[in-house]
């Protein structure tokens, strides 16, 4: 299932994902830091939803509360729910 995040609170407006099962793949910002973001998806790709959690979540950046990368951590949450709340 193809899923959009909109973002809250970063640089990246808009973060989308495939999810199968509990897998993710083919993660895309747009907008924030072109690079980093284009590695985090590459280092995401093919990895469950709690694994993306449990290295992501939490993740702060400069003095703002969340990050490009905590917002990943919540994309895939919520992907992960609607595509067991549509079975």
């Amino acid at each position: 299932m193809e899923y959009t995040y909109t973002t809250n609170g970063t640089c990246s407006t808009k973060i989308k994902l495939n999810i199968h099962d509990n897998i993710i793949t083919d993660v895309s910002f747009t907008g924030g830091c072109n690079g980093n973001l284009k590695a985090i998806s590459t280092l995401v790709d093919g990895c469950t939803v709690e694994e993306i959690e449990k290295k992501l979540s939490g993740n702060t950046c400069g003095r703002k509360p969340t990050s490009c990368a905590d917002q990943l951590a919540k994309a895939c949450r919520a992907a992960y729910e609607e595509q067991n709340n549509r079975q």
